[in-house]
């Protein structure tokens, strides 16, 4: 299943995400994926994986042309020339000419003029052909808003923390608004039960009983509804797993359709509650984190 971003541009809705995926089980899961049918890989040059990634497209025998190669510039890298060199950094580690989709992995508020600086330095990649399109991640209706006020090229996709739990409505209105395809990062609410997330009273979108029944209803897990749940959307998604096993179950989900009251059901289960960092909040510390050259 594709997605025609606002360029023209298609985009296999479903990729397999590597947040959190260590750099030696990385290249093995990025191999099992593209084997199993998958042709969209997210990364970022803050997963320190991108390597890896690259190592394993190479791995599956693909040719470069049939894998959707998505990276994020961190925050560190922002500005103009710095943006540019990321790109180098980006194509350097993961072995590739070009990048498929490159997007700016936080808006950075505390320093918006480098992140427009780093959103016009995409823009020339994308001109110049070493990108097919652009985007941004973490991007509420607000920062869009400046971004949109301060650029030519309107953003092919926003990356968001997204799934039952918490589902950004007015982000979502906002990307539609302009075109924009909302991507779901934590798209199962992985964020909801990872290790070191949140307090000891997050409540585990994988064991909503309401989840529960519908996959019960069409003989699927709950990780299978929540996925189809996105794309039948609209919605890209890039949910991670170094398990070959949930791998397949993950893109296993374009064989059922859900109804209209189960699609219902899944939407009111949005409680407001943001699982992940803030966007709007500054982290000094996380933001210098320095990104090694390729």
């Amino acid at each position: 299943m594709d997605i025609t971003l606002n360029n023209g541009v298609t985009m296999p809705a479903l990729g397999l995400g590597v947040f959190q995926s260590a750099p030696e089980e990385t290249t093995t899961a990025v191999e099992v994926a593209l084997n199993t049918g998958y042709r969209h890989i997210d990364t970022a040059a803050a997963y320190g994986n991108e390597r890896e990634v690259g190592n394993g497209i190479r791995n599956s025998g693909l040719s470069r042309s049939d894998v959707f190669v998505e990276t994020k510039v961190w925050v560190s890298d922002y500005g103009y020339d710095q943006t540019l060199h990321a790109w180098d950094k980006a194509v350097g580690k993961l072995g590739v000419e070009y990048l498929d989709l490159l997007i700016l992995h936080q808006p950075a508020p505390d320093r918006f003029e480098k992140t427009i600086d780093a959103y016009k330095a995409l823009e020339t990649l994308l001109a110049d052909g070493r990108v097919r399109a652009i985007g941004v991640s973490n991007f509420m209706p607000h920062h869009l808003k400046q971004l949109l006020e301060a650029t030519e090229v309107i953003p092919a996709v926003n990356q968001i923390e997204l799934h039952p739990y918490f589902t950004q409505q007015d982000v979502q209105a906002a990307d539609s608004e302009h075109g924009i395809i909302t991507q779901a990062w934590s798209p199962i609410g992985g964020i909801t039960f990872y290790p070191g997330w949140g307090g000891k009273d997050r409540r585990n979108v994988m064991q909503d009983p309401a989840i529960a029944a519908i996959a019960h209803a069409h003989g699927k897990s709950p990780a299978q509804v929540m996925l189809r749940w996105h794309l039948q959307q609209g919605r890209s998604a890039i949910p991670k797993s170094t398990n070959p096993d949930r791998i397949a179950e993950n893109f296993d989900v374009f064989d059922f359709e859900l109804s209209p009251p189960e699609l219902g059901v899944i939407n009111a289960l949005d409680t407001g509650v943001r699982n992940g960092p803030d966007p709007d909040e500054a982290r000094e510390e996380r933001f210098a984190m320095v990104i090694t050259e390729a």
